[in-house]
């Protein structure tokens, strides 16, 4: 059974993506590999990458729509100062790791650039096919604002109901055929990676990354629970002490949903009013996702550096903004979060169907850290709101 868990994990299965990936690249530069095998691998690369740019529109609409409908639906005075705290620690992550990642990343980075090292040999796709999407990325975001606030201002609605189906069926895209064929994705990208002689600048800045990510994860994690311990007026560290279990239990579940019963029952432990914590706990769930916007935008910014695309604060205020908007409707499966970002890093960062899938690799990666992240600082929110409602009810 334990073996089964292991060859089902999607970062295993990345793992062994990536590795397959150098390895037929390296073996086709050599040419002890036919060259057929590798051009059918660059073909399934870019029709899934046009499937890919097809489906993100509609990922958009189906997951931000009934995600603010919903939220409308039940919206109160103690939703709306738990989603107002969740965001705020989610934006605090974005741009505390915009300006660590400022001062970091170009001397840990200093002299790697993903670039060719040598003749880079060029083979193509046997073929391919266009699949223009529906609607542009900014297009489907407004829209999807649009619909999700009248909707939450209705009290029933026939298109309510559809939304929310949509939303299923968009679901069910990623969970059954996205998610399962990144790995084959991912292999492609690294053969053409490999191929292209740049494989090895690509490895040194992934171990980099994993390293100091959860360094800075730790260190957001008792940021969180020193704001929260000061506004509760609770031991900081012995809060985060006693939500330990939620966090180990995230890093092997790599799921926020997964974790709520230890999740809540530790926050119940950290002094907790139980119906606080029953409200909060599972919505966090969903709509803090801390973590997440740390890896997106710290891997983000380290990519720009390494092809040296320029960035500064005013590109990445906007794109951590909208990130944190967008966490709120990503889906609870592994890897749901960089697959709702896609969006964004095309249209407001620029990045290409290469770059995507360089982030797809490294953001499933550290899931797990993550995932534990989020899921950890869920207790942070908790001790906020329940300390502004015993102000309320004193």
């Amino acid at each position: 059974m334990k073996l089964r868990k292991i060859y089902t994990n999607l970062l295993f299965k990345v793992f062994c993506g990536i590795l397959l990936g150098i390895l037929l690249g390296w073996l086709t530069l050599k040419g002890w590999f036919p060259q057929w095998i590798y051009r059918i691998l660059l073909t399934f690369k870019g029709l899934f990458g046009s499937f890919l740019g097809f489906a993100i529109p509609l990922i958009i609409m189906g997951l931000v729509m009934p995600s603010i409908s919903k939220l409308g639906k039940s919206a109160g005075r103690l939703l709306l100062i738990t989603v107002g705290i969740a965001y705020s620690f989610t934006l605090f992550s974005g741009f505390s790791t915009y300006f660590a990642s400022e001062a970091i990343f170009p001397s840990l980075l200093e002299n790697q650039h993903i670039k060719p090292m040598g003749d880079e040999q060029v083979l193509t796709p046997f073929f391919s096919i266009q699949m223009p999407p529906i609607a542009d990325v900014m297009t489907a975001l407004v829209l999807s604002f649009i619909m999700g606030i009248g909707l939450s201002l209705k009290e029933k609605s026939v298109l309510s109901g559809v939304i929310e189906e949509f939303g299923e069926i968009v679901s069910w895209l990623i969970a059954k055929a996205i998610i399962p064929v990144l790995p084959y994705y991912i292999m492609a990208i690294f053969a053409e990676i490999t191929f292209g002689g740049k494989v090895v600048s690509v490895i040194e800045v992934f171990f980099k990354l994993i390293v100091v990510l959860f360094i800075m994860h730790i260190l957001l994690l008792i940021i969180q629970y020193l704001i929260a311990g000061g506004i509760a007026g609770r031991n900081p560290f012995k809060s985060l002490i006693t939500m330990l279990p939620a966090y180990a239990t995230a890093l092997g579940t790599q799921s926020s949903a997964a974790t709520i019963p230890i999740t809540l029952q530790q926050a119940i432990k950290m002094g907790v009013s139980p119906r606080i914590a029953g409200f909060v706990i599972p919505l966090c769930a969903t709509i803090h996702l801390s973590g997440s916007t740390m890896k997106i935008t710290a891997c983000a910014m380290a990519l720009m550096l390494l092809e040296g695309m320029p960035f500064d604060l005013e590109l990445f205020s906007g794109f951590i903004m909208m990130l944190g908007i967008i966490m709120v409707a990503a889906p609870g499966v592994p890897g749901g979060a960089i697959m709702a970002a896609l969006g964004i890093l095309g249209s407001m960062l620029g990045f290409n169907e290469e770059q995507q899938g360089l982030m797809i690799a490294l953001y499933v990666a550290m899931d797990s850290f993550g995932t534990a992240c989020n899921v950890t600082g869920d207790g942070a929110v908790a001790l906020i709101v329940n300390k502004i409602e015993e102000g309320k009810s004193a």
